[in-house]
C-alpha cells in the first residue's frame, strides 16, 4: 500500500493535561511525513474539562461522545477520519494513539515505510514515563516488558508480542474489512489485531518508534496499564503472596 493521506486517531477522556504535548508531538511526527496530508482527529469521550477546545485550538478535528468507553471513542475518531478522507480513501492510513502519550519524530514516516513494503498494520511499543515516585514500579514493568528482547548486539530485529491503542497503525482498508474497532472498554486494541490477523492481514511489529506513554496508576480504562502498574506496587504485590511465598 501506497498511503495518500494519513490520519491520526486519538481518543481522550478528560486529558486536559496532557493533550497539548500529544498533539505538539504529533505535529512534529506530521512535519516529516510531509508532502502527504495529516489529519489529526480526538475523539472527546464524556469530557468535563478542556480537552476538547485544547485539541481544536492544537489542530485537530474534535468528535465529542459521550460513552465512557475506549473502543466507541476510538471507532468515532476513525470512522470521522475516514469520511473527512473519503476522496483519498481507500489509500488512508490510520496511525493510532492515545492522549496521555507523545510520539517520535520517526514515528509516521516508520509506518509509511512498512505500509509502502506491503504490511497492513504496524505494532510499535512503548516506554513509560519515569517519576521518582514510580521508578520501582517501572522498573518492575519494563522487566517483564521486554524479557524476550534480543541482547544488544545480537543483530535481530524485536518482533515484540504486545498489543498497544497508544502505537499501532494500520491501513483504512483492512480496518473496515474486519469491523474497526468494537466499543469494548478496554482490550479494543488486542481484538481489533485478532480479526486482523485471523483474516491474514500482514502484521509487523516493531521498536524502532517507541513511544512515551503516562505511567499513572489510576487510569480511564479499566483494566487497562494504569491497572497493571497499580498492581506492581510493593503492597499491592505483597497482598497477592500467599503466606510463607516470599517474593521480589
Amino acid at each position: 500500500m501506497i498511503p495518500a493521506a494519513l490520519a491520526v486517531v486519538v481518543p481522550a477522556h478528560n486529558e486536559e493535561r496532557r493533550i497539548e504535548a500529544c498533539l505538539r508531538s504529533v505535529h512534529r511526527a506530521a512535519a516529516r511525513a510531509a508532502p502527504l496530508p495529516v489529519l489529526i482527529v480526538v475523539a472527546a469521550d464524556a469530557c468535563t474539562d478542556a480537552t476538547a477546545t485544547l485539541a481544536a485550538d492544537g489542530g485537530a478535528e474534535v468528535v465529542k461522545v459521550e460513552g465512557h468507553n475506549v473502543g466507541a471513542a476510538r471507532a468515532a475518531a476513525a470512522g470521522r477520519a475516514m469520511e473527512l478522507l473519503a476522496d483519498t480513501a481507500p489509500d488512508v492510513w490510520l496511525a493510532v494513539t492515545d492522549a496521555d502519550t507523545t510520539v517520535p519524530e520517526s514515528w509516521l514516516t516508520h509506518q509509511i515505510a512498512l505500509a509502502r513494503r506491503g504490511y497492513d498494520v504496524v505494532l510499535g511499543t512503548i516506554r513509560l514515563a519515569t517519576t521518582a515516585s514510580g521508578s520501582l514500579i517501572v522498573a518492575r514493568h519494563d522487566a517483564d516488558y521486554f524479557r524476550t528482547r534480543p541482547s544488544a548486539g545480537a543483530g535481530t530485529a524485536w518482533e515484540h508480542p504486545h498489543v498497544h491503542g497508544a502505537n499501532m497503525g494500520l491501513s483504512a482498508t483492512a480496518y473496515r474489512r474486519v469491523g474497526g474497532f468494537a466499543a469494548l472498554p478496554t482490550g479494543e486494541d488486542r481484538d481489533l489485531v485478532r480479526r486482523l490477523a485471523a483474516s491474514g492481514h500482514r502484521i509487523a511489529r516493531t521498536d524502532r518508534h517507541p513511544v512515551h506513554t503516562a505511567a499513572r496508576l489510576r487510569g480511564r480504562a479499566p483494566g487497562g496499564l494504569a491497572d497493571l502498574l497499580a498492581a506492581l506496587r510493593p503492597a499491592a504485590r505483597n497482598r497477592t503472596l500467599s503466606p510463607g511465598t516470599g517474593g521480589s
